[in-house]
């Protein structure tokens, strides 16, 4: 069964674009990862699932169930961790937490005591005085605190510390083993290739690939990193060069004889063939859908 599912949704704000004509699937109990800097349509994608935003065209179901028409049905088996969390000044965190289980008619206490722990949040302090860190603390407990069926998570780890941020995806990985579905919105590539099994890449509100993770990541170029003293002008397949001090490091989808024939002309003191990492990866599909644009 699919947790979610678009087809040619498509989203402007007035002329200017939002998404367009985007068709996703997401399996339940996926690990799903959505991949695209800053503006390219991550957030509006969210959004118009959520049904806080409604779509210029196409349509969407969560779990079978149209957005428009069962949006409240829908919305009890979510959590949704925006990128930026907002509460009503004045309040405690345990007053927020209470209110956003009493929003679910359900008695999340003892989950978000747990949670509360695990992410080192004092509870007793009011919202207002807590860092951008801790706020973000209190959006992760509301969202997961109900065990929903989905988790979407918008950019979630902005503010968090390093051991924070392991300790979040221990906890959601957690969920996941135990059946949820994960739909993690980040432009931090690394987080995608650690915790998910697909992924999609949006450029411009338009999808521009879809794969496996490892899929994604295959390509016949390579990373090469050569110190030493080398005339590399007339080789070709090279891309995104980078010249060090008695080193130059660059992409390399040429062919490898031609690449061995110009090393050997040189003088070469150390040589390193690497997998080009997703970042590298991610910037080669931007690449080429910038061409087809």
């Amino acid at each position: 069964m699919e947790a979610i599912k678009t087809t040619n949704l498509t989203k402007y704000y007035g002329k200017a674009r939002g998404i367009v004509e985007l068709n996703l699937s997401v399996e339940k109990g996926e690990f799903f990862g959505f991949i695209g800097p800053n503006g390219a349509g991550k957030s509006t994608t969210i959004r118009t699932l959520l049904g806080l935003i409604s779509p210029t065209s196409g349509s969407a179901q969560i779990f079978g169930n149209d957005i428009i028409k069962k949006k409240e049905d829908i919305l009890q088996k979510i959590g949704y961790l925006p990128s930026e969390a907002v509460f009503y000044p004045g309040m405690k965190v345990k007053d927020v937490l209470k209110l956003s289980a009493d929003m679910r008619k359900k008695n999340c206490s003892e989950e978000a005591k747990k949670l509360c722990e695990r992410l080192q949040l004092d509870t007793s302090r009011k919202v207002d005085e807590l860092s951008f860190g801790n706020r973000k603390k209190v959006a992760i407990i509301c969202a997961l605190q109900s065990n929903p069926e989905l988790l979407i998570l918008d950019e979630p780890t902005g503010g968090l510390d390093p051991l924070m941020q392991r300790e979040f995806f221990d906890i959601v990985r957690e969920r996941n083993r135990k059946g949820a579905t994960v739909f993690l919105s980040s432009h931090v590539l690394s987080e995608i290739q650690r915790n998910c099994t697909r992924a999609s890449i949006i450029r411009e509100g338009r999808m521009i690939a879809c794969d496996s993770v490892d899929a994604l990541s295959k390509t016949s170029a390579k990373r090469i990193t050569v110190h030493g003293d080398v005339n590399l002008n007339n080789l070709e397949g090279i891309r995104d060069r980078k010249d060090f001090d008695g080193a130059v490091s660059f992409l390399y989808s040429g062919d490898m004889n031609s690449l061995l024939q110009t090393l050997s002309s040189g003088y070469v003191s150390d040589l390193t063939v690497s997998e080009p990492d997703l970042e590298e990866i991610f910037l080669h599909y931007y690449e080429k859908a910038g061409d087809r644009v």
